[in-house]
């Protein structure tokens, strides 16, 4: 054991010292730069299949993209775990344990990848089915999503090295990766659909390949500063460490449960509102864009939260992590206000930018200002899940998810749609609210301090 300093003079930063709000800002900016980016290239696949393609390939690229929607937080949710796990490590200057967490992270997300990269091969069209997929869309929406999936293993690689450097403190990178991916998405889409005019297939390469782009990036990186990181291109740094393994599947697998349970909660959301027909669906499918995109904000700061919390508490600075929390929560909140102020001011205006349909512009304007509720609920629940996450509570995470993705989601569409006969709105309003039951018990179980006594990762 070398101590945490050790391993800060190589890479990553210490995150247990100076001004609470400063330094979460400070390491927080470049993750809300990366998220920002990563939305921004995400949004321009709608942008030019709108405009170029129309209505029909905007469903087609939403509804064939579910399932990278579905996987990407699997990704997402090991690679918080390695995230979460290291940063206690890191905390509490465990260097070999660390060392021996990232060859195990890789090496088992690359497995995860590739299962899942087959399975959304061989079920594209059964998928497809059960998503209500209009028929009209079908075609593009499988040519989306089949060529997408050959990226997943791209995916899973560049969220875990990036999962990695957050745990260490280090946020900077993965915002120099994130634009690799966005300059060669836009360059592609751009050729492959305007000039090729490949619709929905175009966008699904431009992706594919904007990923592989991100991954090589930071696998180029842990490469070249392989002895300030302790990363050895051989096979037996990538052996996977049983104990090691236990953990992070441990932590991971309630992060990509609770994960699964929003974007399965979305998909019946999404499934729904396919069923009011095309400009309901259109103006679903970009809105979903713009809510992810005016809360990459929020998430930004919610995820370098969880990195601080977890380095803070493995230190054994438990006062400073609980400082961490309510820093979090007003950072967050004033993000949201600045959300709720772009939906009230310029709606039409902002759904513009993806279609030329006046029917699903009016009606995006009505979806913004139903959102406005989630962006604050999603500062509330989102600050005070971070120290959930940040001191491995896993069941409680699990509760969470089900409670968000599944009881208040659906349970709340049921209500608006069916008992109030609110239509299709309501399963916008459903959504809106799902966050606030979960918020309050985040907000509880920070109150209660049970969190300062709960035995650590790292030290089991």
């Amino acid at each position: 054991m070398t101590g945490s300093k050790g391993m800060a003079g190589r890479v990553g930063t210490n995150l247990t010292q100076g001004p609470i709000m400063r330094t979460l800002l400070v390491f927080a900016i470049p993750i809300v730069i990366t998220n920002l980016v990563q939305q921004l290239y995400s949004m321009v696949d709608l942008i030019v299949i709108g405009q170029f393609v129309g209505n029909i390939g905007t469903v087609g690229v939403n509804t064939g993209g579910e399932v990278a929607d579905l996987v990407t937080p699997v990704a997402m949710g090991f690679a918080t775990a390695g995230q979460i796990y290291i940063a206690q490590l890191f905390g509490a200057g465990h260097d070999q344990k660390v060392k021996r967490t990232v060859g195990t992270l890789l090496s088992f997300m690359t497995l995860v990848s590739i299962i899942l990269m087959a399975g959304a091969i061989i079920f594209c069209r059964p998928i497809l089915q059960l998503l209500n997929c209009p028929d009209q869309a079908m075609g593009q929406a499988g040519s989306y999503m089949i060529i997408t999936a050959i990226g997943y293993p791209f995916i899973f690689g560049y969220n875990a090295v990036c999962g990695i450097l957050r745990g260490m403190g280090e946020s900077k990178k993965p915002l120099f990766f994130i634009l690799v991916a966005a300059g060669v998405n836009i360059v592609l889409d751009l050729l492959l659909v305007a000039v090729f005019r490949m619709e929905a297939a175009g966008t699904a390469i431009a992706t594919a390949a904007s990923q592989m782009g991100a991954f090589l990036a930071a696998f180029y990186f842990m490469w070249k500063k392989r002895e300030r990181f302790d990363f050895e291109v051989k096979l037996s740094y990538f052996k996977m460490e049983g104990d090691t393994l236990k953990v992070l599947v441990k932590l991971g697998i309630p992060q990509v449960v609770r994960s699964m349970f929003v974007r399965t909660g979305m998909i019946w959301v999404n499934s729904n509102a396919n069923a009011f027909g095309l400009v309901v669906s259109a103006t679903n499918s970009v809105g979903n864009k713009l809510q992810k995109f005016l809360e990459v904000f929020i998430q930004g700061i919610d995820t370098a939260s969880a990195s601080m919390v977890g380095q803070n508490l493995g230190a054994k600075k438990i006062q400073r992590a609980g400082k961490t929390t309510i820093c979090t929560y007003i950072a967050a909140t004033v993000c949201a206000g600045f959300s709720a102020l772009i939906c009230l001011a310029i709606p039409h205006e902002i759904f513009g930018i993806f279609t030329q349909d006046q029917g699903v512009i009016e009606l995006g304007a009505t979806f913004l200002r139903i959102f406005i509720l989630h962006f604050f609920a999603s500062a509330l629940t989102g600050s005070f899940q971070a120290m959930v996450t940040g001191c491995g509570f896993v069941e409680l995470g699990f509760v969470l998810g089900f409670l968000d993705g599944l009881v208040c989601k659906i349970g709340f569409g049921l209500l608006f749609m069916n008992v109030l006969h609110m239509g299709y709105t309501g399963l916008w309003w459903g959504v809106s609210c799902s966050r606030i039951l979960p918020g309050c018990i985040c907000v509880a179980y920070f109150l209660s301090g049970k969190w300062k006594t709960r035995k650590l990762l790292s030290e089991k």
